[in-house]
């Protein structure tokens, strides 16, 4: 068997990005508004600081072990597509098919939906707009997508350098955030005592952090516009995931330093790192810190809208989609229709789910729920293809990928139970799956109805 691996994809897209616009993506889509927003969330439905410190470092641990394999693979397959490329070569056409299905139906919708949801309460908050009718945070929303998507639009080489400065302020932002936590008037270390009563609610704090650590897979999805993708794509992972661990373990600790887990829960807003700033240095300090944490969502929802239409634009290519979303731009060399699509997708979902919780919640189980079987390829390929050329071999195989395999399955599981043990029954995820089991179906009539057959993998 001959092996198209490492050879340049058969795509109109211009490899423009290096190893600093990589690395600004995948820390600018990972590190978005969680790291901000869901310690409140946390203090609230877990309420004790040693398990919620536990879940940021038990997950830190699955991700960067899913980021190793996910390094191998951008390796062995650096073509536009990412996850769905590796799941093509691994499992075949169906299940590349309903990765791409369910990425276009659910999870980048939903993504981006959450984090422009966001964006739009954190904006209008800073502009003492908290009383705004509830069509205004959607509108915000929604107008933020559009823009976002045509600056893109003209091409990878911008979006990737709006990417870098977007990133560049909320590394700093979180840097200075553990000055200021670790430095508060109050702080301490006994605020990270266990909490009398015990954890609580694990499963929807697994949600919360799991949340927060999604955004990695992304950066597969660009490889195809990766300059030297064998050598870069695997320091770009690497060294972003450490960055991403390191910055938000640091910040949870200097979040309990600077505030017992009973004040994290009671803060007003619900942005905790605000409070810690507004205390420190009063209202201009709490108004810098915001603007710090709207331009870390602003970079995060340019991310997602930057890599995750290169799926529907790979789908195509290789016709397993309509052939309309392949197509690049004739002068901006950008896969311009799929942009567009995903960007009313993510206005429709807004408009419909409006909720910055439920939005996330409905999307996390689904995207996780696919990068099991994407980080498995690793092993799945090794036997399909011992042969193949690989730059980069994942570290510790076969227990490097097989611990995500594990922690994400528990943390999945724990997710849907919690979400379905609310007093009022979350179905949200169990909705999003559905959804993406329909893509067999829906795939098995794609065939029937398609014109011509799909482009082999071997020749992409």
């Amino acid at each position: 068997m001959e092996f198209a691996t490492t050879q340049p994809a058969r795509d109109d897209l211009q490899r423009v990005i290096g190893f600093w616009g990589g690395f600004a993506l995948i820390v600018g889509i990972t590190i978005g508004s969680g790291v901000f927003r869901k310690p409140y969330t946390l203090a609230q439905d877990v309420g004790d600081p040693i398990a919620i410190l536990a879940l940021w470092v038990g997950f830190g641990v699955v991700s960067v072990c899913g980021a190793l394999a996910l390094a191998e693979l951008s390796c062995l397959l650096p073509r536009t597509g990412g996850a769905y490329v590796f799941l093509r070569a691994a499992y075949g056409d169906p299940a590349a098919f309903t990765f791409g299905w369910l990425y276009l139906l659910v999870t980048t919708p939903a993504a981006i939906g959450a984090l422009a949801t966001f964006f739009g309460e954190l904006l209008l908050g800073l502009l003492g707009r908290t009383a705004s009718p509830a069509w205004m945070v959607p509108t915000v929303a929604a107008a933020t997508i559009l823009i976002l998507t045509g600056v893109n639009l003209l091409g990878a080489r911008p979006g990737s350098a709006v990417q870098t400065f977007f990133t560049v302020v909320k590394v700093a932002a979180l840097l200075a955030l553990m000055v200021f936590s670790f430095t508060a008037v109050d702080g301490t270390f006994t605020h990270l005592r266990p909490s009398a009563e015990g954890p609580r609610n694990l499963g929807i704090g697994a949600a919360s952090v799991i949340w927060a650590y999604d955004g990695w897979i992304a950066v597969s999805m660009i490889a195809g516009e990766v300059r030297a993708p064998e050598r870069l794509m695997r320091r770009i992972i690497v060294a972003g995931m450490l960055a991403i661990v390191f910055l938000y373990v640091g910040a949870n600790v200097g979040y309990f330093y600077a505030l017992p887990v009973e004040a994290m829960a009671a803060t007003a807003g619900g942005v905790v790192p605000q409070r810690i700033v507004s205390e420190r240095l009063g209202p201009l300090g709490g108004a810098l810190i915001a603007g710090a944490i709207l331009c870390s969502v602003f970079g995060a929802l340019n991310g997602n809208i930057l890599a995750k239409p290169r799926v529907a634009y790979a789908m195509a290519r290789d016709g397993l989609t309509f052939s309309v979303l392949g197509r690049a731009h004739p002068r901006w060399a950008t896969p311009h229709i799929a942009l567009v699509v995903h960007a009313l997708g993510a206005v429709l979902l807004v408009a419909l789910l409006r909720d910055f919780d439920r939005l996330t919640t409905y999307f996390i189980v689904v995207e996780w729920g696919a990068l099991l079987f994407a980080v498995g390829a690793v092993i799945v390929l090794r036997r399909q293809w011992p042969d193949a050329p690989r730059p980069f071999r994942t570290p510790g195989y076969p227990w490097t990928p097989l611990v995500f395999i594990l922690g994400t399955g528990v943390g999945l599981v724990a997710i849907v139970a919690g979400e379905i043990d609310r007093p009022v029954p979350n179905y949200s995820p169990l909705w999003g799956l559905l959804i993406a089991a329909a893509g067999f179906p829906v795939y098995a009539a794609w065939r029937r109805v398609a014109t011509s057959p799909p482009v082999p993998a071997e020749q992409r």
